[in-house]
Formats: C-alpha cells, structure tokens, sequence
C-alpha cells in the first residue's frame, strides 16, 4: 500500500481513533504526518539465572530419557516389534502403565505377515503402547496381553486377561482369559504366552541411576 494511498485513508479516519486511548497498548494512527505507529511497551522481565537455565535444561534431558526398557532376546521377539519401536533389540518405555498386546491389523504379502496401517477412529487412548505381531500358527500374543505398571517404587506385571498367560522368569501370571498380577525385578525375564513361546524379552530398569549436571 502506497504512501498517498495511506494519507487517503488516515485523513478519513475518526479523530477519536487518531489519539491514544488512556494507556492502552494498541495499534495508534497519530496526527502527526499522518503515520501509523505501533506501541509496544517494554514488558519488564525477570532475568533467567544460569542456575535456573540448568534446571530447565536438566528437566528436558530426564523427560528424553526412558524410564525403562524391554530388550527382545530372541529373533521372533524382534522380528514382533514394529521396527519404530525399536532402538537395536530394545524397546523404550517413558511412561508408565506400558501395555502390550497383539497386531490384529495385519495381511499376508509374499507370504509375510505385514502390519497394516492403524488409522485412529476417535480421541481416546490406544488400547496399547506397543503393538506386537504374532507369526506363529498358534497365537501366543492375545490382543491386550499385559501391562507393566509402577507404584510406589516397585514394579509390577499385570497380564490383562490373556489366553495363554505370561511368565516371569517362568513363573505363570494369568492365562485363561483370567488375569493376574506380579512384582517385576530388573533383569527379569518376560515370556509372552504358552510354554515354549518364542516371544520372551528382557525387562531393565534404570532406577539406580540418576541423571546430574556436571560440576566444574
């Protein structure tokens, strides 16, 4: 917009709207040579120490750094694991509960069994955190097959109905569509179904470490 085309217009405007109002802050047309000039007040801001600035870079470091993780022991066991999900043979949880099940949203291409595209119907929470497909002949994987939840400090497995069920280091928790809960160690082993399931992973904690700044 030209300089005449702008005179054109300000020379039409109410004399009311020319003038400042009070001490608001807005957009303010003054008399003088017909100019618009734009009022922005100097917000006062509080100076950010180094210190505080630390803090806030630790807090982005500690929330990009997984809690947990779950590393797949056997090559049916990785081959399960959508490959974005995956950082070498581990899979990371962030947040807990981390619940696991099977693919259901598969087809056979070239004879491979090949995940599907998920589109998402509504707003409300995927039913799990990591999608696990099941190649066998005989389903291991039950379509919501467990979680790992914490409280209180402890960690804990919690088979969410299964048909085949979940061991612990051999243990049964679950099967038979009934459910069931146990504590879960550091280094526990985790086999997902019927005994001799090829789909077992190993469960690592990171609770004995701490992430700090590091001091000159």
């Amino acid at each position: 917009m030209g300089r005449r085309k702008i005179c054109w217009i300000l020379a039409r405007w109410p004399e009311e709207c020319k003038r400042p109002v009070g001490d608001r802050n807005s957009l303010i047309f003054g008399d003088r040579e017909d100019m618009v000039k734009s009022r922005i007040s100097e917000v006062p801001r509080r100076p950010i120490t180094q210190e505080k600035r630390m803090d806030h870079k630790l807090e982005i470091l500690t929330a990009s750094l997984p809690k947990a993780m779950l590393q797949a022991l056997t090559p049916e066991a990785i081959a399960a694991v959508p490959s974005h999900f995956l950082r070498g043979d581990m899979i990371a949880m962030f947040a807990f509960p981390f619940k696991i099940g099977r693919e259901s949203r598969v087809a056979k291409v070239d004879g491979r069994l090949v995940r599907m595209e998920r589109p998402k119907k509504d707003d409300g929470d995927p039913s799990n955190d990591v999608y696990l497909i099941d190649r066998g002949h005989r389903l291991n994987i039950s379509r919501e097959h467990f979680e790992i939840v914490k409280k209180d400090g402890a960690y804990f497995l919690v088979d969410r109905g299964s048909a085949c069920g979940t061991k612990i280091g051999g243990r049964n928790v679950g099967g038979d569509d009934v459910g069931g809960t146990n504590v879960l160690h550091d280094g526990d082993e985790i086999a997902v179904g019927a005994v001799g399931t090829p789909y077992v992973f190993r469960f690592i904690s990171f609770d004995e470490y701490c992430v700090a700044r590091k001091t000159e």
